[in-house]
């Protein structure tokens, strides 16, 4: 074989395999270009889809954001008015504590000054106690009672003695009494029916 047709058949090998390589590439080419546009068509649909869904979810949460707004404006007025009625009621229970307060503690006062004084009458009536028990303890008491009753056995004996002397000094009196009744009952018995011309006389 010549070396010129060895060249023309290793020039035709050569464009040969270009044609095969070029077709072969321009096939993948393609397949990959078709891939490439079916995951562009996928991934496409699947964005859409994630977007409805996200605006969807947006939508709720914008929902729920106005319903909790509107709950949370509600609560806050219903707290609001609960804590103004609640707040007066405080008041009103504070203004009635702190006059019930100031009463018991006028009464608290008073009982204090009453205490006070029971406890000065229960010190002086201690002191008396412990001073009487004193006494008992010496026979200072109990000798002044027997110093009294001695005294008032006496003063007894000198009024009944009084008292006889008294009665016969009485009984002395009436029969005297009766002496001179007697006496002027006699005189006038002698007396009567008799002329007395003394310009003196009166019958009795």
């Amino acid at each position: 074989m010549k070396t010129r047709e060895i060249i023309l058949i290793l020039i035709a090998a050569a464009f040969g395999g270009v044609a095969i390589v070029t077709w072969s590439g321009e096939e993948a080419a393609n397949e990959r270009a078709a891939k490439i546009s079916k995951d562009a068509a996928e991934a496409r649909l699947k964005s859409l889809a994630d977007i409805k869904d996200l605006n969807d979810k947006a939508a709720k949460a914008a929902a729920d954001a106005k319903k909790a707004t509107a709950d949370a404006g509600k609560l806050a007025t219903d707290l609001l008015a609960k804590t103004k009625t609640d707040a007066d009621k405080a008041v009103k229970q504070a203004v009635d504590d702190l006059a019930k307060a100031k009463e018991d503690a006028a009464k608290a006062a008073v009982k204090a000054a009453e205490l006070e004084k029971a406890k000065a009458d229960a010190a002086n009536r201690v002191n008396e106690l412990t001073a009487e028990l004193a006494r008992l303890r010496d026979g200072s008491e109990l000798k002044e009672a027997i110093a009294k009753q001695k005294k008032a056995e006496a003063d007894l004996e000198a009024a009944s003695s009084a008292l006889r002397e008294a009665n016969a000094a009485t009984a002395k009196a009436t029969a005297r009494l009766a002496e001179v009744e007697e006496e002027n009952r006699r005189l006038r018995e002698q007396t009567k029916g008799t002329d007395n011309v003394s310009p003196n006389y009166r019958a009795l």
